[in-house]
């Protein structure tokens, strides 16, 4: 994959303000879809090749010095490297009218907006298949997300599922990165405490999984019985609940060590869903006889 990066930005150049309807090279902006403190995010009509699309704005004062720059160079080539079905493609990162910009596929919606509507066990299956597709790859190339929560997976066609959101991301080079750097309700306790590892996105997937499942989202101190389990045991094939647990145990030295050992040990479940245990309805002649002993009374 290409990707144009010039993270410079001319002196002369003037940063203008963004509103809906302006402009950005050949990106109008249709739509501001979301602002996480950081960045904010719109959607855009690329006007030459007449598709939709993501647009990822930085805000200013995160572009005005080395150390921000270096933070956002280090993301796209991050993504840059991570070519996979399940994770989100950069199309294009460069300074634009001042402005630095990161262009991606828009998607229809993401996976923290579709946990807010009622989702099929089958359909949570799919989607935790992909996720630990997209984190088994990113671990596979010692990438450590550090970041992984249900607004970090984007939903296309056809529940096609992506990960997305590397700002947060190092390449793991075998030392630990002293940073509490991540989400607080989806951070494992000792990212929380500035030592995160592969294990620690073992962590927080697994919180994503479990809460498709059972509807709810645990939390510290991550203590049996954890919340929504009786309706996880009804979803979930006892194995698959059990390997989930363990995802999520407090100790990493006791998690699986990186995704692709999560992925590889859920992938030899032959059904990782419970069959469903319907009330049987009552015969005709069971219904007759009820009714016989009802005239007889």
């Amino acid at each position: 994959m290409t990707v144009s990066l010039k993270l410079f930005c001319g002196d002369s150049e003037v940063v203008r303000s963004l509103r809906i309807g302006c402009r950005l090279d050949k990106y109008r902006l249709l739509k501001r879809l979301g602002n996480g403190g950081f960045a904010t995010v719109y959607s855009a009509l690329d006007q030459i090749e007449n598709r939709q699309v993501a647009l990822k704005v930085p805000e200013e004062k995160y572009v005005s010095d080395a150390a921000s720059l270096e933070d956002l160079q280090r993301e796209v080539r991050i993504m840059a490297k991570l070519d996979h079905p399940h994770i989100i493609q950069l199309k294009d990162a460069r300074f634009i009218d001042g402005r630095f910009v990161m262009v991606f596929p828009l998607g229809v919606e993401s996976l923290d907006s579709r946990l807010q509507r009622r989702m099929s066990r089958q359909n949570s299956l799919e989607f935790a298949e992909q996720m630990l597709e997209a984190v088994a790859f990113a671990h596979g190339n010692k990438v450590l997300h550090r970041d992984l929560k249900p607004d970090n997976f984007i939903l296309f066609r056809d529940n096609h599922l992506r990960l997305t959101d590397f700002g947060l991301a190092r390449v793991h080079r075998g030392r630990v990165d002293h940073s509490a750097s991540g989400t607080l309700g989806y951070m494992a306790p000792e990212q929380a405490m500035g030592k995160p590892t592969f294990r620690s996105d073992v962590f927080s997937l697994g919180l994503v999984i479990y809460r498709m499942f059972s509807g709810e989202l645990p939390s510290y101190p991550f203590a049996d019985p954890l919340p929504g389990q009786l309706r996880a045991r009804r979803a979930l094939n006892p194995e698959f609940l059990d390997l989930l647990r363990k995802a999520l145990d407090p100790n990493p030295l006791k998690r699986f060590r990186d995704a692709v050992a999560m992925r590889n040990a859920i992938g030899k479940i032959r059904k990782p869903l419970r069959d469903l245990v319907t009330p049987k309805r009552p015969t005709t002649t069971t219904r007759k006889r009820s009714s016989n002993r009802r005239d007889a009374a």
